[in-house]
This record gives C-alpha cells, sequence and structure tokens, in this order.
C-alpha cells in the first residue's frame, strides 16, 4: 500500500522531503536566536500548512 521512501538522490520526492527538513530545522533554529517569534507560533504555522498538505496528498494516491 505505501511506496517505500526514494532513497536516489535524484528523485523528486527525495530532493523535497531533504529540503523540508532542512528549511523547518533553520526556521527553528533562527526562531530560537532571535526574539521575532515565539517557537509554538512557528510549530502552529508549519501544522496549520503541512497537516492538509500531508492529508491532501494522501487522499489523492488513494483515490486516483
Amino acid at each position: 500500500m505505501f511506496d517505500e521512501f526514494p532513497a536516489d538522490p535524484r528523485d523528486p520526492r527525495f530532493v523535497a522531503a531533504v529540503a523540508g527538513v532542512l528549511s523547518t530545522g533553520a526556521l527553528y533554529a533562527y526562531t530560537a536566536t532571535t526574539d521575532v517569534l515565539a517557537t509554538g507560533t512557528v510549530s502552529f504555522v508549519l501544522l496549520a500548512v503541512l497537516l492538509p498538505t500531508t492529508v491532501a496528498y494522501w487522499l489523492a494516491r488513494t483515490l486516483f
């Protein structure tokens, strides 16, 4: 039912996953070192964006 995570560094899903992890880490590092945003605010925004995106991706793969 679920595909294995791509191990090929040229696979677009692999590149997107690595970019997502690195950008999330950079965002949290920036938040931790400045007083511009609260960590809770960043977490809420990331969940508000990534959770519906993940559900839509899962539904699209399941239905289509």
